[in-house]
């Protein structure tokens, strides 16, 4: 079982950075991919980010590539985001997970998922 906990959301101006971290408990998410995805009001939960266990390839958004960088540190298991040139369409719930199933964007392959961390973007 892995346990998941976001932290680092907040309130922002557009333009802004923020980074958010992601710490996994009760085992070591060593050998998980892990991914980042958002949850908009009255919209679907969307993929956001991913990076791999293995040959640590990353995939981004389309919406975010050149703006997002996620990377992991897998001796303090964590995941980070860094979102920076924000803009008010970020505004979402943002969620980390892992997937044993591989590197992927789905989120349906992602077993073990945080609470979420509330980034808001003001214009």
């Amino acid at each position: 079982q892995v346990e998941l906990v976001e932290s680092g959301g907040g309130l922002v101006q557009a333009g802004g950075s923020l980074r958010l971290s992601c710490a996994a408990s009760g085992r070591t998410f060593i050998g998980y991919a892990m991914g980042w995805f958002r949850q908009g009001p009255g919209q679907e939960r969307e993929f956001v980010s991913a990076i791999s266990w293995i040959g640590r390839a990353t995939s981004y958004a389309d919406s975010v590539k050149g703006r997002f960088t996620i990377s992991r540190d897998d001796a303090k298991n964590t995941l980070y985001l860094q979102m920076n040139s924000l803009k008010p369409e970020d505004t979402a719930v943002y969620y980390c997970a892992a997937s044993s199933r591989g590197f992927t964007t789905y989120h349906w392959q992602y077993e073990y998922w945080g609470q979420g961390t509330q980034v808001t973007v003001s214009s």
